[in-house]
């Protein structure tokens, strides 16, 4: 029982510290290099459907924010790998997620709680991220 109890909390310990992590953009970060992490990210794995317009994560309709969901999706679609979380200096993990969140938008906290907002291809959902990207105005 002693060993179980103790092999528990190892494992609590040693998974614990990162789950429930989110990946954000840094504040001071120009709209410019936002976009290109939008794009990378997106065009890199992330699902991005739901920050296209009439998707659940559109609004607030900010640069910020878009950044914020498509970072975060990257991240945890690579893993919630530390590395994943760096977009050249301009994005951090944190344990809360963006404060500026509609109602119906969810983040996902760990690799996971993957969900696909659209139950269309990995490859639809590239294509529709661009051609939503192509007509945001910042």
């Amino acid at each position: 029982m002693t060993t179980f109890l103790l092999f528990s909390l190892l494992f609590l310990a040693i998974t614990s510290h990162s789950s429930g992590l989110y990946c954000i953009c840094k504040d001071g970060v120009s709209d410019q290099q936002l976009q290109k992490n939008i794009d990378y990210a997106c065009g890199a794995g992330a699902d991005c459907t739901p920050i296209t317009q009439n998707g659940p994560c559109y609004n607030p309709n900010t640069i910020k924010d878009h950044c914020n969901y498509a970072v975060n999706s990257y991240y945890q679609r690579k893993g919630a790998a530390g590395a994943s979380c760096d977009f050249s200096g301009t994005a951090t993990a944190s344990p809360n997620p963006p404060t500026t969140t509609s109602s119906g938008c969810v983040y996902q906290s760990s690799p996971s709680q993957i969900h696909t907002w659209a139950s269309s291809s990995v490859t639809a959902r590239r294509n529709l991220c661009f051609s939503g990207l192509a007509s945001w105005n910042y």
